[in-house]
């Protein structure tokens, strides 16, 4: 059970939901970190009361600093403060929140310092899962998944003592906000559409994520990661209720899932408390009312961005890390209405042709074919 906690990226969706857990079970904070949002964040400080406070740039810490103006919590800023919150030691679980690259070396960090990891932030194991295990192994971190899709797999794999009893991992996908429309009909979809996801309330970038599939691409590489297997083990499913939240096959032709209302907090509290679970006061799933459960197999061609995710985790190397980086790259281009909706898996697409894929990469490696991949979608966009 979790006594203190720092929370990586508070201001965000996951992580304004995690204090709100945090605040239900009495749980301590040691620090928080945020991008550019002074305001929310000074909120958060004044209430939850950490040691350290940290924002992404310098300009946004001394405006906070200056907004909190008693020194009794002190204020870094950029990739050194986030380290720093990172590792405190006060804290023996970090909640990774951030979104994108940034989270990579925070979440090192934590694991160096031996924390529990209540992961929520993907792209960590998508760019660099194989360095990430590797190193949770040799410090003792334990690693909890807090999205909902990989939290289902981990609480479906609680009595499962042995990878080899399982044929599948089948990841559910509710189709986003898009789903049974041809690549037609996608071609001019606008950005308030795309955010406008059917089931789950959650920040713009993964929102578009789930809009292209892609999402569910990055999950599928986080879930060969995290467990250890190959890709042709995990399947993705559309389930539009998003209540069957993943599901395990095992060799016997048995098949568990895991059920509940599509609410973060669920995952986010068993995160925290693993191995126990705790009263939940939020309404649970009633199966009498919830409807029927219906799953169909995702559309590759109509929503291109999940194939790609699918080709990047076969080739393995770099190629994880050259996906993501284009990809978020992309989608921040998207949001500006600088591109169109398929210019994103264009561009995805351009990246994997011209950077070059590296084996066995080193965290270097890894950090600059992210920085490639993002600098061939920054020379080939149409403004």
């Amino acid at each position: 059970m979790t006594k203190c906690v720092t929370i990586l990226g508070s201001t965000g969706s996951i992580g304004r939901q995690s204090l709100e857990v945090v605040e239900r079970l009495g749980i301590r904070v040691a620090a928080l970190t945020a991008g550019s949002n002074v305001e929310l964040m000074e909120a958060q400080c004044r209430k939850y009361q950490p040691k350290l406070a940290v924002m992404a740039s310098v300009e946004a810490a001394e405006q906070l600093q200056d907004r909190l103006d008693d020194g009794s919590i002190q204020v870094l800023s950029g990739l050194e403060g986030l380290l720093a919150a990172a590792s405190m030691a006060e804290a023996d679980t970090v909640i990774t929140a951030v979104v994108g690259m940034v989270g990579l070396r925070p979440t090192l960090a934590a694991i160096e310092a031996g924390k529990r990891i209540a992961l929520a932030n993907k792209e960590t194991l998508v760019c660099a899962g194989q360095l990430v295990m590797a190193a949770a192994e040799k410090y003792g971190a334990e690693i909890v998944p807090v999205d909902s899709e990989h939290s289902a797999i981990f609480q479906c794999l609680m009595g499962c003592h042995d990878r080899k009893e399982i044929r599948n991992l089948i990841l559910t996908c509710s189709g986003g906000p898009f789903y049974g429309k041809s690549k037609e009909e996608l071609q001019a979809v606008r950005k308030a559409d795309a955010l406008r996801h059917p089931n789950w309330t959650m920040g713009a970038k993964i929102t578009i994520d789930s809009a292209t599939l892609m999402n569910k691409g990055l999950e599928l590489i986080e879930a060969m990661r995290l467990y250890g297997l190959p890709m042709e083990q995990v399947k993705v499913v559309i389930h539009r209720q998003s209540i069957v939240h993943s599901l395990v096959e095992f060799v016997d032709g048995a098949i568990m899932a895991q059920l509940g209302v599509p609410d973060m907090r669920i995952p986010i509290q068993l995160a925290l408390t693993y191995p126990q679970r705790l009263e939940n006061p939020e309404k649970p799933l009633d199966l009498l009312s919830c409807g029927a459960l219906t799953f169909a197999a995702p559309d590759l061609e109509a929503f291109p961005c999940l194939a790609l995710a699918m080709e990047a985790a076969k080739r393995g190397g770099t190629a994880c890390a050259i996906l993501n980086g284009a990809n978020e790259a992309a989608v921040a281009l998207y949001l500006e209405d600088r591109i169109g909706f398929y210019d994103i898996s264009r561009m995805v697409r351009l990246a994997l042709d011209q950077v070059e894929v590296l084996e066995n990469p080193t965290l270097n490696d890894i950090l600059l074919a992210d920085q490639a991949a993002r600098r061939v979608v920054e020379s080939n966009w149409r403004g």
